[in-house]
């Protein structure tokens, strides 16, 4: 008996054993809003010497259900000289049981080249696996030896909302004698924090329990809620250019000298574009003339080789090829400038919507963006490069509003970009419309866009007239067309704005009640749906100020006349203004309405409070007008 009870033991021991991360196992304040969670993210990082570092990576993801796929790809992106090694996944089910393992044979290996790039020296090991139920649970694992030591990851628990974190560590084992930096930035909002450990030549960072951040409206990036720690060595090493990093100053000569300095040699080709465009005026001329010269003549495409893909293209294969990414771009407008004795620097920058500056206490490799920008007596002129249609010296809404790293023989300087303020995100717009017994509308709208909204219009460029009409049919889908037309499209590319025009018919817009109409005061409006939440547990953001302003003169049809129109409306508060006033005057009727919001992240407690206001709005917009037949 006492065999059979020692048997059924190990039996059930080994049963269990066997399970591996059933989904059981997880928290169920992890499971809240969770779309995948990380039950284990360990990394091991070992520096060697100034040009060896190893990763050992391992993780192990459950996906909950059909949205968690694209959270949970297998893949290992490298460079040409990596060594991937150790490489296993395997795949749970819900219950923790096996259901398949691969190896690093059972990869495919591809250039790493998303749309646009040309070519370069980045690739990726990519397994595709596709599950026929949820939940599942993928333990990945490997290794990789790089000998670029420049760039080691920041630790934050996770990138991207609806997802949750049982574990993570990071640890990092450095016996190569230099220096290790690290900063620790804390969470504003107290989301989690990172505890430490520091046993001289091996510190270990580490994150527990930390709950999916849930993806609701207007919230702010995970990156601007999450803690983070961020690591440079005081010494490294980019494709066999070894260099310091203790501060700007050191790191930006050695930028300078090995990244921006060997690729900024002219040609006698060069010298005569430049001859030949006879340039005349103020520096500010000069800039516009060159720069409009090389939209002109050159387009986007990305092109990752050379010291690590940070090394720019030369100016002669640009000037040749009429082609480059942002750095072989940046580059040859650079050059252009030098021949005609404008001086310029070369800026890198952290391109995205939300708003990243460089740390100007903690010097580090970063940045996915290069622009240029040229120091006048009026202030400086900046250049983005990438964009044959964008205006002169006007930057997107992905570039605004940080710090770049200015790139000079001195060595980095840290510059502010500009910051447009409300009223200089504008839109206007001049409304003429005809009523019609039938409870149709007709008429044409002006508009002008300044701004960041002239960076939302400037995709227009790029469309064909059929494709123009469609746009305008989904944008405006508050009117009921019957017939739409854009036309007089113009980009000014002198003063950053675009202007249109547009003729339509629309189809009930006003309704009959007997013989009267109603109609509401506003054509063209936001029709976002704004919900209280009494349970927001997080801050939300206005991520751009903006103006809008429209001017509407209706014409009421023969036989009616204006019988109620709304009062006018003021709205304010710390978000923004609104104003709506309406003006009789005979058959016509004039209404004017102002909007102005205020960016920025604010508390959670306010989130009601800014739903109150943008419904005030809403109710403003939707003021009805009573037209009686006489």
């Amino acid at each position: 008996m006492m065999k059979i009870l020692i048997l059924g033991a190990l039996s059930t021991a080994s049963l269990y054993f066997a399970q591996n991360y059933p989904v059981s196992a997880i928290p169920e304040n992890l499971k809240k809003n969770a779309d995948v969670v990380v039950r284990k993210d360990f990394t091991t990082i070992h520096i060697n010497k100034i040009d060896e570092i190893r990763y050992q990576y391992s993780t192990v993801t459950t996906v909950l259900n059909k949205d968690g796929d694209s959270k949970a790809h297998i893949y290992i992106p490298y460079q040409k000289g990596d060594n991937i090694s150790d490489v296993k996944v395997t795949i749970y089910d819900a219950s923790g049981k096996k259901v398949k393992s691969f190896s690093k044979s059972d990869f495919g290996d591809f250039a790493n080249n998303t749309q646009g790039v040309f070519y370069s020296d980045s690739r990726i090991l990519a397994l595709s696996y596709t599950s026929a139920y949820y939940p599942y649970t993928i333990d990945f694992s490997y290794q990789k030896t790089d000998e670029n030591t420049i760039f080691i990851p920041d630790f934050a628990p996770f990138s991207s909302p609806n997802t949750s974190l049982e574990e993570a560590q990071f640890k990092i084992i450095n016996t190569s004698g230099i220096d290790l930096r690290t900063k620790t930035y804390p969470s504003k909002y107290n989301y989690t924090s990172v505890s430490t450990a520091d046993n001289g030549t091996e510190k270990t960072f580490s994150y527990k329990n930390v709950p999916a951040i849930e993806d609701v409206q207007m919230l702010p990036q995970p990156e601007k809620i999450l803690p983070k720690v961020s690591f440079a060595l005081a010494k490294f090493n980019l494709e066999g250019k070894q260099g310091t990093l203790n501060n700007w100053t050191d790191f930006g000569t050695w930028y300078y000298t090995n990244l921006v300095e060997p690729v900024s040699a002219s040609t006698p080709a060069i010298k005569a574009e430049v001859a030949a465009l006879r340039l005349e005026g103020s520096t500010e001329d000069k800039v516009k003339k060159l720069y409009q010269y090389m939209q002109s003549k050159t387009r986007y495409i990305f092109v990752g080789l050379g010291i690590g893909g940070w090394l720019p293209m030369f100016p002669d294969e640009v000037q040749k090829k009429g082609y480059g990414d942002c750095k072989g771009l940046t580059n040859y407008m650079k050059t252009l400038l030098n021949e005609a004795g404008i001086p310029s620097h070369y800026c890198v920058i952290n391109s995205s919507s939300s708003q990243v500056s460089f740390d100007p206490d903690f010097p580090s490799m970063g940045g996915n963006h290069a622009i240029l920008m040229v120091p006048t007596e009026k202030g400086n002129i900046w250049l983005e490069n990438t964009s044959q249609q964008i205006a002169f010296n006007h930057l997107g809404y992905s570039t605004t509003d940080r710090n770049v790293l200015a790139i000079t023989k001195k060595g980095i300087e840290l510059i502010n970009t500009p910051t447009y303020t409300a009223e200089q995100n504008r839109e206007k717009q001049i409304l003429k419309i005809n009523l019609a017994e039938d409870n149709s509308i007709n008429g044409e709208i002006q508009f002008a866009y300044t701004g960041s909204q002239y960076d939302n219009n400037l995709p227009y460029t790029y469309l064909s007239p059929k494709e123009r009409i469609e746009a305008m049919k989904k944008r405006f889908d508050v009117l009921n067309f019957e017939k739409v037309e854009m036309k007089d499209f113009v980009n000014d590319k002198d003063n950053a704005v675009v202007k249109f025009n547009m003729d339509f018919k629309a189809n009930n817009y006003s309704k009959a009640t007997g013989e009267n109409l109603i109609f509401r005061a506003v054509p063209i409006f936001t029709n976002n749906y704004y919900k209280s939440d009494e349970n927001r547990e997080l801050p939300f953001e206005i991520g751009q100020s903006f103006e809008d302003e429209y001017e509407i003169d209706f014409v009421i049809p023969k036989n009616y006349k204006i019988e109620e129109v709304p009062q006018n409306v003021t709205v304010s508060s710390e978000f923004g203004t609104y104003k709506l006033t309406v003006l009789k005057n005979g058959e016509s009727l004039k209404v004017t309405r102002f909007i102005k919001i205020n960016k920025g992240i604010f508390p959670k407690e306010k989130y009601n409070d800014y739903v109150s206001f943008r419904k005030k709005t809403l109710n403003g917009d939707n003021s009805k007008i009573l037209l009686t037949k006489i």
